[in-house]
C-alpha cells in the first residue's frame, strides 16, 4: 500500500512538472509585465488610482499569459473550442486580478497605507496567492484536453485512475494496464 502511494505521488509529480516549469516561465515574464506596468503607471500617469494601475498591469499580463500558455504551456492540451477556452480563461483571470487588485485595494482603504511601495506590495502577494488557483484551474478547467493523442502523454490519466474494481491497476511501461489479482488484465503483448 505504501509503495503504491508512493509510486502515485512519483507519477502525479512527474505528470505536473513539464507544465509546471513552463508554467512558471510564463507566469515569471507576466509577474514583469504586471508588476513594471503597474509600478510605472502608480508612478506616472494614474498616480492617485492605486487600485486601477494594478488592474492595467494585470490584464495586460494576462493577454499575454494566455497566448503563451495556450500556445506553448498546455499547447496539447488546448481545447477545440477557442472561444470557451478563451471565456474559461478570462474568468479564471478575472478571479485572479480580482484578489490582487483585492489586496492592494483592501490596504489602501481598508488599512489606511498610502505607502506606493506597500501598496505595491500588497498586489505582489495577491499575485502569488493568484498564481497557486491560477495553475490549478488552467490545468484542469481551461487546457484540459485528454492528452492520449500524444505519445509522450499518453499514459498520464492512468496514473490518477483506478481499477475499477477498487484496487490499484498496475501500469507496465510498453503494456496495458494490468492487475495481477484480476483475471482478465493481462499485459498486452502488441
Amino acid at each position: 500500500m505504501i509503495n503504491t502511494l508512493a509510486d502515485r505521488a512519483r507519477g502525479l509529480a512527474s505528470l505536473f512538472w513539464r507544465e509546471v516549469a513552463k508554467f512558471g516561465a510564463v507566469g515569471g515574464v507576466a509577474f514583469i509585465i504586471d508588476n513594471g506596468l503597474t509600478y510605472y503607471l502608480m508612478h506616472g500617469a494614474m498616480s492617485d488610482s492605486e487600485a486601477k494601475a494594478r488592474f492595467v498591469g494585470a490584464t495586460v499580463a494576462t493577454i499575454f499569459s494566455w497566448i503563451a500558455n495556450r500556445f506553448w504551456t498546455f499547447r496539447h492540451r488546448r481545447q477545440e473550442n477557442v472561444l470557451r477556452e478563451f471565456a474559461m480563461f478570462v474568468l479564471i483571470n478575472g478571479i485572479g486580478i480580482g484578489i490582487s487588485t483585492g489586496l492592494t485595494a483592501l490596504a489602501k482603504y481598508g488599512m489606511g497605507i498610502t505607502d506606493k511601495n506597500m501598496l505595491f506590495s500588497a498586489g505582489v502577494v495577491g499575485i502569488l496567492v493568484a498564481t497557486v488557483v491560477r495553475f490549478f484551474a488552467y490545468r484542469f478547467l481551461v487546457f484540459n484536453k485528454e492528452l492520449d493523442d500524444e505519445p509522450e502523454f499518453s499514459h498520464d490519466h492512468e496514473i490518477i485512475e483506478r481499477h475499477p474494481h477498487g484496487q490499484d491497476a498496475v501500469k507496465v511501461p510498453g503494456q496495458s494496464l494490468q492487475d495481477p489479482d484480476v483475471p482478465g488484465t493481462e499485459p498486452d503483448h502488441r
